[in-house]
C-alpha cells in the first residue's frame, strides 16, 4: 500500500515557502518515527516493495507548490535529498516558475525561464513535474519539454464541467500519448453542478477520459484533504463502491485495477530513481 502525502503550502498564508516546507518536513519525519511500525518513506518502486513486504505504508512525498523550492535550481537537489519525487509546480498563484489555472485569466501564459529550467532539472534527478493547478499553456510547456511522462495529480475533465482546473480532451490526449497519468479529483466544482460530489457524477469523467486518452491515462486523485465539499465516497474505506459503481456500468476488473492503482505504479516504477 502506499499514500503520497503532499506538502501544500498557500502563498497568500506562508510568506517563507522555504522555511514553511522545513517546518512541515520536520514535523512529517517525526510523525514517521511516532509510527514507524505501519509506515515509512519510500522514494522509488523497489522501495516501496519492499515496505510492503514488511507490512508497512509506503510513504511518498510531494510538493504542492513550486515556490518552496525559493527560485534556486539547487534547491532541487536539497529536495530530491529528503525523499520528494514529486512537485506540483503552482498552486492557485502566479510564482517564480508559471501561472495558475484556477482562473482562464492566465490561460496564455506559459513556465517562465527559471520554470522551464526547474523541470529539466527535475527530470534530470528524477522528480516528477506536476500540471494540477498549472496553465494551459504551461501544460503545453511541459509536453514540449518533457521527455519522461508528467502528471496531473487531481484535475477532471474539462469538456464534461467546463473550469479551468480541468483538461480539454487535447490535453488529455497529449497527456496519455506522454504515457502520463491524470487523478479524478472528487471536488464538486470540478465535477459537475451539484453540491455533493456523486459516484454516478464521477464514473461520466472517467468514461469521457477512458474513450479520449485510453484507460492507462486513468487514476484517482481524490484531494480528500484539500475540497470542503460533501462526497458520496465519504473517505477511503468507501472506494468499494465506486469500484462495484464501475463494474455496474461495464468497466472490467482489468480496467479498474489500472484505475485505482496499476496506473499509478506504473509511474513509480518507470520513472522514479
Amino acid at each position: 500500500m502506499a499514500q503520497v502525502f503532499a506538502f501544500f503550502i498557500n502563498l497568500t498564508e506562508r510568506k517563507e515557502p522555504t522555511l514553511e516546507f522545513e517546518i512541515m518536513y520536520d514535523n512529517f519525519k517525526q510523525e514517521l518515527e511516532k509510527n514507524k511500525t505501519d509506515i515509512e518513506l519510500v522514494t522509488n518502486f523497489k522501495e516501496l516493495i519492499n515496505a510492503e513486504k514488511s507490512g508497512k505504508i509506503g510513504a511518498f512525498i510531494s510538493i504542492e507548490e513550486g515556490e518552496v523550492l525559493g527560485a534556486k535550481v539547487e534547491n532541487l537537489q536539497m529536495v530530491y535529498d529528503k525523499g520528494i519525487r514529486f512537485i506540483t509546480l503552482t498552486w492557485n498563484h502566479k510564482n517564480t516558475l508559471g501561472y495558475p489555472n484556477y482562473q482562464y485569466f492566465y490561460k496564455n501564459n506559459g513556465l517562465k525561464p527559471l520554470g522551464i529550467e526547474m523541470v529539466e532539472e527535475m527530470e534530470r534527478l528524477g522528480i516528477v513535474p506536476d500540471a494540477s493547478h498549472l496553465s494551459d499553456k504551461g501544460f503545453y510547456d511541459l509536453v514540449s519539454i518533457c521527455k519522461n511522462p508528467f502528471i496531473v495529480t487531481h484535475s477532471n475533465s474539462r469538456e464534461v464541467t467546463n473550469h479551468p482546473r480541468n483538461l480539454t480532451d487535447d490535453m488529455i490526449k497529449l497527456l496519455s500519448n506522454k504515457g502520463g497519468v491524470m487523478g479524478i479529483n472528487f471536488c464538486a466544482e470540478f465535477i459537475g453542478k451539484n453540491k455533493v460530489t456523486s459516484i454516478e457524477d464521477m464514473v461520466k469523467h472517467i468514461k469521457h477520459i477512458k474513450n479520449v486518452g485510453g484507460i492507462d491515462v486513468l487514476s484517482l486523485g481524490s484531494d480528500f484533504d484539500g475540497i470542503e465539499n460533501e462526497v458520496e465516497i465519504k473517505d477511503a474505506s468507501k472506494m468499494g463502491d465506486l469500484y462495484h459503481y464501475l463494474t455496474k456500468t461495464g468497466f472490467t476488473d482489468y480496467e479498474i485495477e489500472k484505475i485505482f492503482y496499476k496506473n499509478s505504479l506504473r509511474i513509480f516504477k518507470e520513472n522514479l530513481k
